[in-house]
């Protein structure tokens, strides 16, 4: 589909995914629901004109599963004057682990102890002062991919003399963080327009409990803690839409781990299903931005 629908104004709602997957059918049915006319966009179909401002819809969410087409096409719809929800800049903060601990630190959250080394070398004198076990993340990046502990600096010698070999600039900024000593699980929060929807419970290891990687959840009752921590969180980021990871130490201090922009909710719905329907609150969040 290209940038130009056939009837422009018509105030449609817009689902731009290249990957339809549980959580955009849950979507699409909710729209359906409440009878809103809306378009599935495939971002490998999508082409935007400068300067064009005569789109049909009037907000879009944006599910793209793709990092770099999503900042884009986020940035040509608010070019455009569209609503886009995530917006342009909280895909991009989200989207770069760095900007997300920048954004997170500057608005006095607590998170791990982090750091960017510009180069492999400089990452290896950073661990030093960060201490191990800790952890090495690509900064663009889900499901708990390339993330790989690094228990003691001969291990992370090892690591970074091959990062040292990888092609383009990116690949060689090493961004480190402190391996926190958590209790087998994590939080994963959800916050739509201001609101905490809920928390829940991911279990795993002691490095990755992504439930697309296998990790069960359980229902966690939000304490005004989390409740707090999740919705500043998201406000730190920009983020209407955002998955909060928080992650507590064994002392029962909880930290902001990163911010999800486009959220996967499968297994938070399956914890929660008695409390709330996600993918109609988001579509309730998305119809207020369209009208605003």
């Amino acid at each position: 589909m290209s940038a130009t629908p056939a009837h422009p104004g018509d105030g449609r709602i817009a689902v731009l995914a290249s990957r339809i997957g549980a959580d955009e059918k849950r979507l699409f049915d909710a729209l359906d629901r409440r009878g809103v006319p809306f378009d599935h966009l495939d971002t490998r179909g999508q082409w935007f004109m400068a300067g064009q401002r005569d789109l049909a819809w009037s907000a879009v969410l944006n599910r793209e599963i793709g990092q770099v087409r999503a900042a884009y096409a986020a940035r040509c719809f608010d070019a455009a004057g569209v609503r886009v929800v995530n917006g342009a800049d909280a895909t991009e903060v989200c989207g770069d682990k760095w900007r997300t601990t920048l954004a997170l630190q500057a608005a006095g959250l607590p998170t791990p102890r982090t750091a960017l080394g510009l180069t492999p070398q400089a990452a290896l004198d950073a661990l030093d002062a960060i201490g191990y076990p800790a952890l090495v993340k690509p900064l663009v990046g889900s499901w708990g991919r390339l993330v790989v502990p690094l228990p003691d600096r001969s291990c992370a010698e090892g690591v970074f003399e091959y990062v040292a070999a990888l092609s383009g600039p990116q690949s060689h900024l090493g961004y480190v963080q402190e391996l926190i000593d958590k209790p087998g699980r994590d939080i994963r929060a959800i916050v739509v327009g201001g609101h905490l929807l809920g928390a829940v419970y991911r279990t795993g290891d002691l490095v990755r409990t992504n439930v697309a990687l296998g990790a069960q959840t359980l229902p966690c009752e939000p304490t005004p803690e989390i409740t707090k921590l999740s919705i500043d969180a998201a406000a730190a980021v920009g983020a209407d839409i955002a998955g909060v990871d928080l992650i507590e130490d064994r002392d029962g201090r909880l930290l902001v781990l990163e911010v999800n922009h486009r959220v996967e909710f499968t297994g938070f719905q399956a914890a929660l299903a008695d409390r709330v329907d996600v993918a109609d609150r988001i579509v309730e969040h998305l119809l207020e931005r369209a009208q605003r």
